[in-house]
């Protein structure tokens, strides 16, 4: 499988019965119309990129798409269920659509074997709204790049080398683990989700634009919890500070603790949302209960530490002190390397084996980019798996870039996790409002930052945060606060 150098995951169109079409990298929705009578709603979908394959890694690549409405009598963005019977929806061409149990969403996918764009696809989806009055409702349909990652007959945590690594155990089945298998302290319960059946994990971490996206479907309360700066802050204030390469700011402030914010991104000073205002940079500067919420709203959940190392590793042994894409080498980035800077295309001078984001010191003084870059940067045309930097199945940035936020086995929050979806909704109560309301969801107590980041601080005179990155490293645990080096992505 060559992975390409199309890196846009989220594509939305929003509409009040107008055309209305938002270009995008890679994902792209046009063309949105509803059928008031009927409930169903219709758009084109183009990728590019797009495989499905039955020799390894035998998955394919898809697209979770769902939708949110407002009721213009309440302006209060909602998300819509979809129905849960497959033939309820269509696309043509060669795609499929497979419904969810749950009704939050569909994927969409190859419906065959064969690699490449797919070209712009009508597709249909009926919606199940409680209710429905479909003429009064506003639209947004939003798509996120996701890669599959099957079932196999068995796959391995621990590698025997990194710090804080469970013990070299190779998973069989979906039973109970215990600390004695895994290491001392808890065990991993038959409920922990250990990534055993067939499941879907977002291809690239959260972006900025991602981010955008979800402020602006939140209300004035729960906005002031998913960004550093209140909502009614000036235009153009910082949404999460000036550091570390993240340009999210208010386009037009919030008013009276009421009306929400619009938020834009603007990386480099002047007009929202030019074509090099980081869009497709990973997000950054975010907490624990950002990510979280985050997840919730698109109706994912968090992936699990044993998730994500099947997903960096797939069915392959473990190779002592092994990054993402399976071998032990790593080089780092630097400023001057990085092109078209904050464009949908940024990018790297030189194609490298194990190129990635990691933070470097010399004396004091970063050398790395000190910032998160966008995400997918090191593929090309051309690229494979260890030039551009992928995990097993395809998901890129698993190693370096921001810190995944993982669900982790063997602590007393962690092990009680049972991986329960997200629904699309976020608490509505004043103390917690825009929180996500999962009760079975840990704390950052029972979370663990997987897979290294940029963040260069703490590591010493001269030092480097490159072991952080190993596949089987559990040396950074998760923060109550935001932190410059947080990021994430969801599964589902």
């Amino acid at each position: 499988m060559n992975t390409k150098n199309y890196f846009q995951k989220i594509a939305f169109v929003a509409l009040t019965f107008f055309g209305l079409s938002v270009q995008a990298n890679n994902v792209q929705i046009s063309g949105t119309s509803v059928d008031t009578a009927t409930g169903q709603i219709t758009f084109s979908l183009k990728w590019d990129n797009s495989w499905r394959t039955n020799i390894a890694p035998a998955n394919h690549d898809a697209v979770w798409l769902f939708i949110k409405y407002q009721d213009c009598a309440d302006k209060l963005w909602k998300h819509a269920n979809l129905s849960v019977t497959s033939a309820d929806h269509s696309a043509g061409g060669a795609l499929k659509v497979d419904a969810v149990s749950d009704g939050k969403g569909v994927f969409i996918y190859r419906s065959s074997n064969g690699g490449g764009n797919i070209s712009s696809t009508s597709v249909t989806l009926k919606m199940n709204v409680a209710a429905a009055n479909y003429e009064n409702y506003n639209f947004k349909v939003f798509g996120v790049e996701m890669v599959n990652i099957p079932q196999i007959s068995s796959y391995w945590v621990g590698d025997g080398v990194a710090a804080s690594a469970f013990t070299k155990y190779e998973i069989t089945g979906n039973g109970s683990i215990s600390s004695s298998a895994i290491g001392s302290g808890n065990s991993a319960p038959a409920a922990f989700p250990k990534g055993w059946a067939n499941f879907y994990a977002m291809k690239y971490e959260i972006s900025q634009e991602q981010y955008v996206n979800f402020l602006n479907t939140l209300t004035y309360g729960q906005q002031a919890h998913r960004s550093a700066a209140a909502p009614d802050s000036p235009q153009g204030t910082q949404a999460f500070g000036t550091a570390s390469r993240n340009g999210i700011k208010i386009k037009v402030p919030g008013s009276n603790a009421a009306i929400p914010a619009v938020y834009g991104n603007d990386l480099t000073d002047g007009d929202f949302d030019d074509l090099n205002d980081g869009q497709n940079i990973a997000m950054s500067t975010l907490g624990y209960a950002d990510v979280l919420a985050y997840l919730d709203w698109a109706a994912l959940r968090p992936m699990s530490e044993i998730e994500f190392e099947k997903i960096c590793r797939g069915p392959l042994a473990p190779v002592a002190g092994e990054y993402a894409w399976g071998t032990t080498e790593a080089t780092g980035i630097t400023p001057g390397g990085v092109v078209n800077g904050g464009q949908a295309n940024e990018g790297y001078n030189t194609v490298t084996n194990g190129l990635a984001n990691y933070g470097a010191l010399s004396g004091y003084v970063p050398v790395n980019l000190d910032g998160p870059v966008k995400v997918g940067f090191s593929a090309t045309n051309s690229s494979g798996r260890l030039s551009a930097s992928a995990a097993y199945y395809g998901a890129m940035e698993m190693s370096g870039n921001v810190g995944e936020i993982t669900v982790a086995a063997k602590t007393a929050g962690g092990s009680t996790y049972t991986g329960t979806l997200g629904d699309g909704l976020l608490s509505t109560t004043a103390a917690t409002d825009g929180d996500a309301d999962q009760a079975t969801w840990p704390d950052n107590t029972g979370l663990i930052l997987r897979g290294g980041h940029f963040n260069a601080s703490g590591y010493g005179y001269s030092g480097n945060n490159s072991a952080r990155m190993m596949i089987s490293d559990r040396a950074d645990t998760v923060g109550a606060t935001r932190m410059s080096q947080y990021g994430g992505r969801g599964v589902r």
